[in-house]
Parts: structure tokens; sequence; C-alpha cells
């Protein structure tokens, strides 16, 4: 049975970007696969102390830092896939998304000419992003260039990644409680109403092909 692991980025485990990864989790467990799934804002941890315990016998490849992301990447050294989720948050990702980043890539990285990476078992990589911007804008804003920067990264050290963003996401459920003129407000509900669920189902397919016919 292929094991997939899906880690929540985002602070709210229940909204859009949690939503979107349990329906992808969805997709490959109607495919046999056994899901993980982590709440990462649940977790006690910190962002690389840059120890370079990694680098050094016998851990090489392997951030021996213990707190609560250490079991989130011992479940990722045995996957067969990895699912990602993360709100945009000013044109990057959250910022436990980032301290995580920071651990799962640089334990693989060998500062050597050869091997460049202590990971030889790469794996498909979904990455989902959620935002306020519609997607539509994020060549302008420079949101894409940001995204490619990650993919190129865990391209290299993780696996090949594929990526669906969700723009114009509902942000709360009842916008009477804000004063936020900036929004369309019944535009975005709208949308969440007959789009996002569409979405739903874009990701119900990911995750299925993550499993089924992984890139």
């Amino acid at each position: 049975m292929k094991k997939i692991v899906i880690v929540n980025a985002s602070p709210r485990t229940q909204w859009n970007t949690a939503t979107l990864l349990k329906k992808a989790g969805a997709g490959a467990e109607s495919q046999g696969a056994e899901i993980v799934y982590f709440d990462l804002y649940k977790a006690q941890f910190t962002g690389c102390i840059s120890c370079f315990g990694c680098k050094l016998s016998p851990n090489l490849g392997r951030c021996i830092k213990k707190d609560g992301l250490t079991p989130i990447l011992e479940e990722i050294r045995t996957a067969d896939g990895l699912i990602l989720g993360t709100p945009n948050y000013f044109g990057d990702v959250s910022s436990g998304f980032r301290a995580f980043y920071e651990r799962l890539v640089f334990q693989y990285l060998s500062y050597k000419t050869s091997p460049r990476s202590y990971n030889e078992r790469k794996i498909p990589v979904l990455f989902i992003m959620t935002s306020n911007a519609s997607d539509s804008y994020y060549p302008s804003l420079g949101y894409d260039e940001t995204l490619q920067k990650y993919g190129s990264t865990l391209d290299a050290f993780i696996g090949k990644t594929k990526f669906f963003i969700s723009g114009n996401t509902l942000q709360v459920k009842n916008y009477d409680r804000f004063d936020w003129t900036l929004f369309d407000v019944n535009e975005k509900i709208r949308r969440h109403e007959e789009d996002f669920p569409k979405e739903e189902e874009k990701a119900f397919i990911l995750g299925k092909d993550i499993v089924s016919n992984p890139w």
C-alpha cells in the first residue's frame, strides 16, 4: 500500500487550505493509499537552527533536532507522495510552512559536488496554495516567481512538484463583522458556493493521480 503524507501549513484547520488538502487525500484514498495527515500549527517546532548535524555521520541527510516536526519528517522519509498546503501570506507561504520547508530540504543538501543531495528516494509533490488574491494576478504580483523558486528546490531535493492555486477565496464566514470595503463580498460568496466545489473536485483528481499516475 502506498503512503501519502499531507501537511496543512495553515493555522486554520477547517478552512480553504484544509478543505482542498482533505479532498486530495480522499482522492488518494480512493486509489488504495494510506493517508497520514498533519496540521502543522498543532506541532511545536522551529525552523532550521543551522547546527549542521545533518551533514555529519551517522546522521547524513537526517535532521537531528528533536521537536514536534520530527515525526512529520520521518513520515515523509518513507512516503510515496507528499501533499503540501499553505495560504498565501504577503505573497509568500505561511511562516509555519517556511520553517517546515527549511527543515525538510536543508537536511538533504550535502554541500558536496557529488552527491548534491542525500535524498536518493524522490517522491511526487503536490503543492496547494490558497489566497485572497485571484490566481490571475499571480504573474503581475510576482507570486508565480515565488512559487517557481519553491518548486525548483522541491524538484531538486524532494521530488517533481505540481502546483494547484485556489485564488479569490472566501476569508471568513461572516463579512458583516468586518468593515472591509476592498472586496466584492457577494462575488466572493458566489465563487465559494459555485466555483470552489469545482476546485475541490480538481484536488480530488490530483490526489488520485499522485497515487495512480504519479508525475
